[in-house]
């Protein structure tokens, strides 16, 4: 008999693979299949992402545990690829989220060390739990995920708020409560990354988000400093804003879409990533069947 890996351990065996490995965040499905078709080997779902593009809401808290589920479902239906999941601060019982995190086919998620008020990991006055709370947390969440070999990521936001000595003494913690890997947010310098990682006996996640505190690091500079994963949450969205908004501007401006497109994926590349043509042609036997049969 054949048993497949679950989604928890084909992130782990992604890690393995690749140092470090490159995260990319996606927004929804269609997303998830050009990360995938673009060659990376793991996904990640982001809370910003779920609040700004699906709900158009600011990532303060403000979306449910339901709201990421749906998302969750619907990329994991058309990718074999792990992915890991943005669990905020484990909304309300951690147990619960990992339980239907995992129903739902998520490969493992991260929960952070700040208070339930978060906001997000990059902007200032950011508030921590104490360790004990988190420590509860993670025990109760790794001990939901059975024998599925989910994934439990500890995100610590104490860098900014309590200093490098804090912050490692938390990840000490929380890898004692059972923490599988470790995602130390706003990180400022590659020593910093460095000394961590010689410190830390679990991997590492770097969050390469733009236009926050850490710099962007390549991958070649997060592999020296002894990085595991480098994540790019919401690179693609960004980019996508921007040229949906330039779009929307010619269009009303100018009254037409001719200077735009050069600058479109044309129809017959959305078909071939979206394999149409193998649903269009069983679409056609089907209904060539159904007319023999009159």
């Amino acid at each position: 008999m054949n048993i497949q890996p679950s989604a928890g351990e084909r992130l782990k065996a992604a890690v393995l693979a690749e140092s470090p490995l490159q995260m990319v965040g996606v927004i929804n499905a269609y997303c998830a299949l050009l990360a995938e078709h673009a060659g990376f080997q793991a996904l990640y779902l982001s809370g910003a992402g779920v609040a700004n593009a699906s709900y158009g809401l600011p990532d303060l808290g403000l979306t449910t545990r339901e709201n990421v589920l749906e998302d969750i479902r619907r990329i994991v239906s058309v990718t074999s690829l792990p992915l890991l999941v943005d669990g905020d601060t484990g909304f309300d019982d951690t147990a619960l989220t990992v339980r239907y995190f995992i129903e739902a086919g998520a490969a493992g998620l991260h929960i952070e060390d700040q208070i339930s008020e978060k906001r997000c990991g990059h902007r200032p006055n950011k508030r921590v739990v104490p360790v004990e709370e988190m420590v509860d947390k993670i025990k109760s969440a790794v001990s939901a995920c059975g024998d599925s070999g989910f994934v439990v990521m500890a995100r610590t936001d104490a860098m900014a708020v309590e200093g490098y000595d804090a912050t490692i003494a938390r990840i000490d913690a929380y890898i004692e409560a059972g923490a599988h890997m470790i995602f130390p947010e706003a990180m400022l310098t590659l020593s910093d990354y460095s000394k961590l990682t010689k410190n830390v006996n679990a991997p590492v996640l770097a969050n390469i988000t733009e236009f926050g505190k850490t710099p962007l690091f390549t991958t070649s500079e997060l592999g020296q400093a002894g990085v595991s994963i480098a994540l790019y949450p919401l690179t693609a969205f960004r980019m996508m804003s921007q040229v949906a908004f330039d779009a929307y501007k010619t269009l009303k401006d100018e009254g037409t879409q001719t200077s735009l497109i050069t600058r479109m994926q044309s129809r017959e590349e959305l078909y071939q990533h979206l394999d149409y043509h193998r649903f269009e042609q069983a679409l056609d036997q089907r209904l060539s069947k159904d007319e023999s049969k009159k």
